[in-house]
């Protein structure tokens, strides 16, 4: 068994301390003028709702938004995501690359054992759960460096437009520090709050990470083998369809085929509407299909996709057109290279033997 670092250390209160701060009557505010959130009337309503609805000591959330601190790298990060801000042929340079997909070849042979007992049970492609975890941390190399408390607290409450949705990330943060005995001052994952080798949200850690090691720890920061679970659980439980495809790509003629052409992330057009506009999709795709057509463009000029069910549900780990694409092409090239790796090894296994 590994050993897990201070990330994993119990959180142990010193009851003599605890109890002085509930008798003293200063509030945290007044003891930490300095503190970026504390005080703040929209911070101590969110201290209100978690007392009344989940049982947190008031004393102990104090404690915990006195030491949260405003990031404004987070907020500049979060501003300009790469999907909103590159073309598909320079998003695609940054994760299908000869060295991500060597890297994961990699990923698969040292997981080869578990990636096939996962799929097997869960329904869900190796290739799909590898490409995942090397376009979100290059195989648990890139978890990010922030602070996490830090990083939901700024964006919660320091990031209108997406406020509701950081200070639910916050409260399922604190909950899920109370469930596994995590120290909050230690756990540390990107921008956003996404954290270990999967990146997952708070809520999707509470609700899809699995302990795969039977350890009673579901260890997504340092565990491949309950990362590997955890993504697959993801999908499947998404509705991740086995033996079906992701994507295919078109070639379009005619008036009518831009018109076609959705933003949107789930398919919506009858495959026979989308022919009819002119788009060719080759044979593979059932004809009962609804699709969703898509255009980006590549290096050597726009690329028209069709994306099926399993597309739309990779977009439910990041709701972008391209990062589904992303996922999809490593996830291609990557089994592509393994299963030459095994066809060369297998080769020079027969040419000893003989």
């Amino acid at each position: 068994m590994k050993n897990f670092p201070g990330v994993f250390r119990r959180v142990v209160r010193d009851g003599l301390l605890m109890a002085a701060m509930v008798a003293t009557p200063v509030s945290f505010a007044q003891e930490n003028p300095g503190s970026d959130y504390l005080g703040r009337q929209d911070v101590d309503a969110f201290i209100d709702e978690l007392v009344a609805e989940h049982r947190f000591s008031r004393t102990e959330l104090e404690d915990i938004m006195a030491g949260a601190e405003r990031s404004d790298r987070a907020l500049e990060l979060i501003s300009r995501p790469a999907e909103g801000t590159l073309e598909w042929k320079d998003y695609r340079k940054i994760f299908v690359t000869p060295e991500r997909i060597a890297k994961g070849v990699s990923f698969w042979e040292d997981n080869v054992e578990t990636l096939a007992r996962v799929e097997q049970e869960l329904g869900v492609p190796a290739n799909i759960i590898v490409a995942i975890i090397g376009v979100e941390t290059y195989y648990g190399r890139q978890t990010g460096g922030f602070k996490v408390l830090d990083a939901l607290t700024t964006l919660g409450f320091d990031f209108p437009r997406r406020g509701e949705f950081f200070r639910k990330e916050l409260k399922n943060f604190l909950l899920l520090a109370r469930e596994q005995n995590l120290d909050v001052d230690e756990l540390t994952g990107s921008y956003a709050g996404a954290m270990g080798i999967p990146q997952f949200m708070p809520s999707s850690y509470r609700a899809y990470a699995v302990d795969y090691t039977g350890d009673q720890q579901a260890n997504i920061w340092l565990s491949d083998e309950d990362a590997i679970a955890s993504v697959a659980n993801y999908l499947q439980k998404h509705g991740w369809k086995y033996g079906r495809g992701v994507a295919v790509q078109a070639k379009v003629s005619g008036a009518k085929h831009e018109q076609i052409v959705s933003s949107g992330l789930k398919p919506d057009k009858k495959l026979s509407l989308v022919r009819k506009a002119g788009w060719v999709v080759p044979k593979m795709v059932p004809k009962s299909s609804k699709v969703l057509a898509m255009k980006h463009e590549g290096s050597a000029g726009a690329e028209y996709w069709v994306g099926l069910h399993n597309f739309y549900v990779i977009t439910r780990y990041n709701r972008s057109q391209m990062y589904a694409l992303a996922v999809y092409q490593l996830a291609r090239e990557v089994k592509d290279r393994y299963n030459r790796s095994l066809a060369l090894q297998k080769q020079v296994a027969k040419g000893e033997q003989g």
